[in-house]
């Protein structure tokens, strides 16, 4: 165990705050902790709630934490575990929690300005942004290592956004957006040895920037039609 947080510190304390929100869950709502009262009060996203309240702008973070039911806990949990070494290994602790972050912010952000009267949780928008940055990488790279990488979770993440049009549970909108917002982190959060020209990461942040700006006005704009 502490060889495990010594190697991937950051996956670790992922792995640490995604469980004991899910237990605090359990504990506080014996028998409940799937309900919507329970997520909503734990930090699922909300986006007619945050219209009301942009104090709750911190629910564009939570929600990565927060899980509907046991099996979408162990599925996201599992494939953080993988899925954070190999890109904790790749950009190293700090660079991935950054990543991991941004990525799920994105998805949330998306969630709240395209779905608001939809209750939303789960890691899989910073899971799917992190598939992303590595197809970037992959894709931008001329190591045959990370190309392979990067063709081969390029197809899992079409599979997946497959599936997700047959799974009407599933936020489609928070996935897409933890996809475009971990694509963009992807590129301007340079790899230990840069992939990208300091020009084109200057302009994924700028993008990233601008987007999430551009959303969170267009949003409240909207509060006061």
């Amino acid at each position: 165990m502490k060889a495990e947080w010594r190697t991937y510190p950051a996956t670790s304390f992922l792995l640490a705050v995604t469980v004991l929100v899910f237990l605090l869950m359990q504990l506080r709502y014996l028998g409940q902790a799937s309900s919507g009262q329970a997520v909503f009060d734990f930090g699922g996203m909300y986006g007619d709630w945050v219209k009301i309240r942009p104090s709750q702008l911190w629910r564009l973070i939570m929600p990565i934490f927060v899980h509907i039911g046991w099996q979408h806990f162990i599925m996201n949990s599992v494939t953080l575990y993988f899925l954070g070494h190999l890109v904790e290994k790749l950009w190293g602790s700090k660079s991935f929690l950054i990543l991991y972050l941004l990525a799920g912010g994105f998805g949330n952000l998306l969630t709240m300005f395209v779905t608001p009267s939809v209750l939303a949780a789960g890691a899989s928008t910073s899971l799917f942004g992190l598939f992303a940055a590595v197809v970037v990488v992959g894709y931008a790279s001329k190591n045959p290592y990370l190309k392979q990488l990067g063709r081969s979770y390029q197809s899992l993440l079409v599979l997946n956004l497959l599936f997700n049009l047959f799974m009407p549970d599933v936020s489609l909108v928070g996935h897409l957006g933890g996809l475009i917002g971990g694509a963009l982190a992807g590129i301007f959060i340079s790899l230990p040895q840069p992939v990208f020209s300091l020009r084109s990461r200057w302009l994924a942040g700028l993008s990233y920037l601008s987007l999430t700006l551009l959303l969170l006005v267009l949003f409240y704009v909207s509060v006061t039609k």
